[in-house]
């Protein structure tokens, strides 16, 4: 039967005592007694942290308390320490830097890479990246250009953190100052350019000039963000005029093709103008040294044939006229012969044979023309004993490059 039952108590017996150790008077069902339940508490305390065993009485119980106060406090400043000093590990990556705050104040030197342990709730750390690249993109609508137009403009922006102690003492937000920044520099550099520049062939500029215009603010803030690059990545009109900027912005494109074109064709036909223009000059040149050389010749000749006339005038003249009637004869395409029985010349279109005779190429079709040839003259020619009978073999057949 449970102790707690009706008919477990008052029947006189000593073992009928509650599981706490005391017995129950009369009968009584009360909660247990606090005391004992402290005292054996206090016991088992005592017996963990090296305190002395508690006996029954008063002395020996204020004694047994006094130990568990000491113990107890004891062993939770143990953990408690403990706990402090493994709050205060820490590990720094590569890419980072560290800002320590004792009591407020800023100590002199940052803290690198690695494990290191700093005392919580004494030292405050921030750990700052100092290696990664950041990027913001700050899209504007409506902005207002010098020539009062209006457009919309993106630009990217991307930073560092280069000095991690004013990142984190100097500026209560340094993101909040970079964006107040960043507008502030884009719209002042969108609102002193015209509108065409900012669309077409000025980006370039205006980045540079957001850049430098930003790095200026971050530097008087003391925000240690270092502006690395900046890039427009869209400008455009608004929408209501888009139609009519896309179709100037097509047709600069065209005038630039164009343009383009025609350097091209300028930067291919100079250098032949002028290659044709050196072989003009350098023709000329060689035929002022051929000139020059055959007249040197010809003098050169007229005066040995000088010094042949001297000595045999009659000679010389026979020769030359010899030579003339050769350089006549063999420049004439045309023979004119004199036939028997009046003055009537015999007209021979040598010209027309000779076309008529390049057609074949072949030593026998040549030498067959040739035959037709004299049978042809021979019914005009004089006969052999005649009075006015012409000697063959001194008739000078004469043609285009023929020598008698």
């Amino acid at each position: 039967m449970a102790w707690n039952e009706p008919g477990n108590n008052g029947n006189g017996n000593d073992n009928d005592k509650d599981p706490w150790g005391s017995g129950r008077k009369g009968g009584d069902q009360g909660p247990p007694d606090i005391d004992e339940v402290v005292r054996n508490l206090t016991k088992k305390f005592n017996s963990l942290f090296g305190g002395g065993s508690g006996s029954g009485s008063t002395g020996s119980s204020s004694s047994g308390g006094g130990g568990l106060s000491a113990g107890l406090i004891a062993g939770l400043a143990v953990v408690v320490a403990v706990v402090w000093a493994f709050m205060g590990v820490y590990i720094v990556d590569a890419a980072e830097r560290g800002v320590v705050l004792r009591f407020g104040k800023v100590l002199d030197a940052t803290v690198g890479p690695g494990l290191h342990w700093n005392p919580p709730l004494i030292d405050e750390v921030s750990l700052v990246n100092v290696s990664e690249l950041n990027a913001k993109t700050y899209e504007n609508r409506a902005m207002l250009t010098t020539d009062e137009n209006i457009i919309d403009i993106a630009v990217t922006v991307q930073y560092l953190i280069q000095d991690p102690v004013k990142y984190v003492i100097a500026v209560q937000d340094p993101e909040l100052s970079l964006d107040n920044a960043s507008e502030s520099a884009i719209r002042h550099v969108v609102g002193g350019n015209f509108m065409d520049q900012i669309l077409t062939t000025g980006r370039d500029r205006i980045a540079a000039d957001v850049q430098e215009r930003l790095q200026n603010y971050m530097n008087v803030y003391n925000t240690g963000i270092l502006v690395s690059q900046v890039n427009v990545v869209d400008a455009q009109p608004p929408d209501a005029v888009r139609p009519a900027f896309d179709d100037v912005i097509r047709a600069r494109e065209d005038e630039q093709r164009v343009q383009n074109q025609a350097q091209q064709y300028s930067n291919q036909i100079i250098p032949e103008a002028r290659g044709e223009a050196q072989r003009r000059i350098e023709s000329a040149n060689a035929y002022k040294e051929q000139v020059v050389a055959q007249a040197t010749g010809d003098a050169s000749r007229f005066d040995q044939l000088l010094t042949e006339y001297v000595k045999s005038p009659e000679v010389t003249r026979q020769r030359l006229y010899i030579d003339s009637i050769e350089d006549v004869m063999t420049a004439s395409s045309k023979i004119m012969v004199d036939v028997q029985g009046g003055n009537n010349m015999l007209f021979l279109p040598l010209d027309k044979l000779m076309e008529q005779s390049t057609s074949s190429i072949d030593a026998n079709s040549s030498n067959n023309d040739l035959r037709n040839l004299a049978d042809q003259l021979a019914p005009f020619l004089p006969a052999p004993n005649s009075a006015n009978s012409i000697d063959r073999s001194r008739l000078p057949v004469t043609g285009r490059g023929n020598r008698p």
